[in-house]
């Protein structure tokens, strides 16, 4: 203990060393307070847009009241659906800072509706907002070679390193301690802040461990890659120049090649794509004959078959089913194009065990619960709640059953 309190001595001698290990304790803290800033302001805008759904709800219900039809009610109500963020998002936010985390739907065409808000692509490791992974994965390796690029050489180039090796009791366990120590305190840096806002998040135990382990593994990764370096002997110049090359090479350039590779081997449209083709779908039912709409609802619809025929006037069941009949046209591209997402996010993550970067950005998203896997199950959330929706009002329109001022009550309520 007392060989380790003399190395700490003799390292926070060193102006530049303590300077380091402050300035990554800073930007960890700045990092951990933006995250849990942009979680609390997520989670503030979730809470407000209920208590308006509820007015919103109650202006229409007054209106619709006066003529007790459901297909206004269906036509003009929207419905508030959330994706409450886990406690660990406030360490990487990954997709929550370019998807939408809050949509509004009404019981028309869904799938206009969702791509409006487009799902972007995994980025792989991309630079993105700054948020703790963010320092993890693109800051923290430079802080490693700024501690460690110079740990033999520097002894060499002041002519110590022959004392220091003939010094009984030194050799590797000097060396040792000092690489023990720098990447201790290192830990202690980044991992302080984080833990405390985890706790302060309420982060389950398990997750918070999986962190830390993260975080260990990762300086333990960079710490060996500088090592490696400089067992060769080279100057400290050379040192740290290769070892930002690498840094460069395995953090940035690698994993934007792979990307673009994953984009090109996968490819996707894009969602407005969908929405397009959707609407296009809707607005040719105003140029066929309604009854060719009803019978291709029919189809996939027979519960529904015995309703009442249609007359000359205007039915909101006609306007309903063909938003239903265009959803369901456009369903084999919104397959495909759900499958290429997912190609491209399963290619992201085996990228992740070649590159230690991307790796980590993937596992720190999923802990979050902040990847397309969870982007991709909001969707699906959404999906099974407009279905019921659709049903629902579907229950008045086809039976021709007014619709009453208390019935806005019985509408189904997304649980998040």
């Amino acid at each position: 203990m007392t060989l380790i309190a003399h190395e700490l001595r003799l390292l926070l001698r060193v102006r530049m060393a303590a300077l380091l290990l402050l300035l990554v304790a800073l930007l960890s803290i700045a990092a951990v307070v933006a995250g849990m800033a942009e979680v609390a302001r997520q989670r503030d805008a979730i809470a407000r847009i209920q208590p308006r759904q509820a007015q919103d709800i109650a202006s229409i219900a007054a209106w619709v009241d006066k003529t007790k039809d459901a297909g206004s009610a269906a036509y003009y109500s929207f419905h508030a659906t959330w994706d409450a963020p886990a406690p660990l998002a406030f360490a990487a936010l990954g997709l929550r800072d370019v998807a939408p985390y809050m949509l509004r739907v009404r019981a028309l065409g869904l799938e206009a509706q969702l791509y409006d808000g487009e799902a972007f692509n995994p980025e792989l490791a991309l630079p993105g907002r700054f948020d703790f992974a963010f320092v993890l994965v693109y800051l923290t390796p430079l802080f490693v070679i700024a501690l460690f690029h110079d740990l033999v050489s520097g002894e060499r180039e002041a002519g110590r390193l022959r004392m220091l090796d003939a010094i009984a009791g030194s050799g590797r366990h000097l060396w040792a301690r000092r690489v023990l120590l720098r990447g201790g305190l290192l830990f202690v840096a980044l991992a302080g802040p984080v833990a405390i806002g985890a706790i302060l998040s309420q982060v389950p135990g398990a997750t918070l461990l999986a962190v830390l382990g993260l975080v260990a593994l990762y300086l333990a990764f960079w710490i060996d890659v500088t090592l490696l370096i400089g067992r060769l002997r080279w100057t400290s110049v050379a040192n740290a120049a290769t070892l930002v090359g690498l840094w460069l090479v395995l953090t940035l350039i690698l994993p934007a090649v792979a990307h673009v590779a994953i984009n090109k081997a996968i490819p996707v449209g894009q969602g407005i794509e969908l929405t397009l083709a959707q609407r296009e779908a809707v607005n040719r039912a105003w140029d066929i004959p309604r009854a060719d709409t009803m019978r291709a609802f029919y189809a996939n619809h027979p519960e529904w078959k015995d309703s009442p025929p249609l007359t000359a006037a205007f039915h909101y069941k006609w306007y309903l089913a063909f938003h239903q009949v265009g959803d369901e046209s456009v369903a084999p591209k919104v397959a495909a194009y759900r499958e290429g997402i997912e190609a491209r996010d399963a290619a992201a993550h085996n990228i992740g065990w070649l590159l230690p970067s991307v790796g980590l950005q993937s596992v720190l998203a999923h802990l979050a619960r902040t990847d397309m896997q969870a982007q991709l199950a909001y969707q699906d959330r959404i999906r099974s709640f407009h279905q019921r929706l659709r049903n629902f009002y579907y229950g008045y329109l086809f039976t021709d059953k007014p619709f009453e001022k208390a019935d806005f009550d019985k509408a189904p309520k997304f649980d998040g």
